[in-house]
């Protein structure tokens, strides 16, 4: 017997376009904090999604996943962030030099001045009330971290850093990997919330004409490229032309988004800070 179609899902969509002609946020999507990012993701990230951040080793993929995550818990946003590279302190260490435009060297050593001491504090009381929920990825693959996941109440953003340690060694490396891409992104739609996950560049890419990443540079037998919602790249032009004056000077590149166009924006990487700001769209 046929039946009317269910209309709630309709409703919900006219719901969300009506929102978003009001300047509301969408309710199935988390701005990132970095409007121009947003912006050209048709207003951040959305629940269900498996989202893939690489770059070159040291452009700062684990800074600037974790900007991410400051500004998403700053915002009333449930956000993790489970690295295998950093100790928890050292995560909170550098969200304190990010947030507080303050020298890490600085902070190690105790030689802030007063104006940075003072910046620092209210950096530090502005993590103690909206501060991600920091932790380790746990050893043995994707069962023992979908888990973890499973048992964070109220979560709707998790950053995994990076996606290489999801690799245990059983099999071959690009074999696990791959089969760890498809588990998450069943995993995100399974727990309605967006997985974002930080991945090395399994091809180098400095001898080419253009060394920015591409779909291709990601590895993992392809599945980057085929099951991720959005794959974003960073490339900072000072790694390969140190001494042409584009120090800071950093674009990510959106290669896949499978709801909306593609193409880069501008962003500026403070390197004594490991802080990145929106180049059109800058902090005060």
């Amino acid at each position: 017997m046929l039946r009317p179609t269910d209309i709630s899902p309709l409703a919900r969509l006219v719901r969300r376009v009506d929102a978003a002609a009001d300047g509301e946020a969408a309710p199935d999507s988390f701005a990132t904090g970095f409007p121009s990012a947003d912006k050209s993701l048709g207003g951040g990230l959305r629940r269900g999604d498996l989202v893939v951040l690489g770059g070159e080793v040291g452009s700062g993929k684990s800074s600037l996943a974790l900007a991410m995550a400051l500004r998403m818990a700053q915002s009333g946003v449930t956000t993790a962030f489970l690295t295998h590279e950093m100790s928890v302190d050292r995560v909170m260490e550098r969200a304190l030099a990010i947030e507080g435009r303050a020298r890490i060297d600085e902070i190690r050593a105790g030689t802030l001045d007063d104006l940075a001491r003072a910046e620092m504090g209210a950096a530090a009381v502005r993590l103690r009330d909206r501060s991600p929920i920091v932790g380790t990825v746990p050893a043995g693959g994707v069962e023992p971290l979908a888990e973890q996941l499973r048992r964070t109440l109220d979560l709707q953003v998790a950053f995994i850093d990076p996606l290489q340690a999801l690799a245990t060694g059983a099999r071959p490396q690009d074999e696990e990997l791959a089969a760890a891409v498809r588990a998450l992104k069943s995993l995100a739609q399974e727990l309605d919330v967006v997985l974002v996950l930080t991945s090395h560049l399994a091809v180098a890419n400095a001898g080419r004409t253009d060394p920015r990443p591409t779909l291709d540079d990601f590895g993992a037998l392809g599945a980057v490229k085929q099951h991720a919602d959005v794959v974003l790249g960073i490339f900072r032009e000072e790694m390969f032309q140190p001494g042409h004056g584009v120090e800071g000077a950093t674009e990510l590149l959106i290669r896949k988004n499978r709801n909306g166009s593609t193409g880069y924006v501008d962003l500026y990487f403070y390197k004594q800070w490991l802080r990145f700001e929106d180049m059109l769209d800058p902090d005060r």
